[in-house]
């Protein structure tokens, strides 16, 4: 959801639903403009159901931990949705999110416990705002609220291999995030928060401060190094998708080339960006296209 209606937080609540479930997550996800869109469009149309319900359940927990709300509205939310969840697997969701999600899970087996770590992750955002965490920690939190989806997103697809989905899907997660971290350094600064690991801030004398970063001289090579890291799970999930079905993992491949494609320009700048990286509906498109049918063509040694 990208606003609040005017009856506020509660807005977010998994309330009791009649209407058309599948209507209902589909607005939720075209009103979001997401990047996910253009691989969404090629799935068909059971599976893209999939999808909008589960992109929609990622959207609103999202919204309750990203928005300027007290912190015991948050986890009340949180831990509703938490109850929805345990609603929809017992059968018996109420919501639209939670209706819209039973047929998906009970189609392609999608495991309760990645619904319960994304709202984990989720309710990290709520505590914080993060700063500077170690990059163990940011590893846990990127599991949490990128690699579920992922893991989540793989049996939509119809991709999932055991083990080397798993592999494919978390290294894909992370390179999006990480990705997403170095879009967002400047606006998540202005909101106190501060994604980069100690580690990476320390190596090049830099404060745990989200309120001097973005004016600092050395941020572009913080930047740099977390691009690198970015880069290298971009390049384990290429290896990790060898042995799985090319056909399946069509949608995750349009979005690699988005994601990369964004990399890609924040290196080209020189990790100064001067305002947050962007592509159009025609850039994503011919990105996506282009590792779909290439999937080592957007790789570039920028990072």
């Amino acid at each position: 959801m990208t606003g609040h209606p005017t009856d506020g937080i509660d807005a977010l609540a998994p309330r009791p639903f009649t209407g058309d479930a599948v209507a209902a997550v589909a607005r939720i996800t075209a009103l979001s403009k997401t990047s996910f869109g253009p691989g969404m469009r090629i799935l068909s149309r059971p599976r893209r159901e999939g999808m909008w319900a589960l992109y929609a359940f990622s959207r609103i927990i999202d919204d309750i931990a990203d928005e300027d709300w007290p912190l015991a509205e948050k986890h009340r939310l949180l831990s509703d949705w938490r109850a929805e969840i345990a609603n929809l697997y017992s059968g018996h969701p109420v919501s639209a999110i939670g209706r819209a999600l039973l047929g998906p899970i009970r189609r392609y087996g999608l495991p309760k416990a990645e619904f319960l770590a994304l709202i984990e992750g989720m309710e990290m955002d709520a505590n914080g705002p993060i700063v500077a965490p170690s990059m163990a920690g940011l590893r846990g939190y990127t599991r949490r609220v990128a690699g579920s989806v992922g893991l989540l997103s793989m049996r939509i697809f119809g991709a999932w291999r055991d083990g080397l989905a798993e592999r494919y899907a978390l290294s894909l997660a992370d390179a999006f995030q990480l990705t997403n971290i170095l879009r967002d350094v400047e606006e998540d600064a202005a909101s106190g928060r501060l994604y980069i690991p100690a580690e990476l801030l320390d190596r090049h004398g830099l404060p745990h401060e989200a309120s001097v970063l973005a004016a600092h001289p050395a941020l572009p090579a913080v930047r740099a190094d977390l691009g690198r890291l970015a880069r290298a799970e971009f390049d384990a999930a290429r290896a990790a998708m060898a042995g799985l079905p090319r056909l399946a993992l069509s949608p995750a491949l349009v979005m690699a080339g988005v994601y990369e494609s964004y990399l890609n320009r924040l290196a080209a700048q020189d990790w100064r960006p001067a305002t947050r990286v962007r592509l159009s509906p025609a850039a994503k498109l011919s990105a996506g296209l282009c590792c779909l049918f290439w999937p080592g063509g957007l790789r570039r040694d920028h990072a």
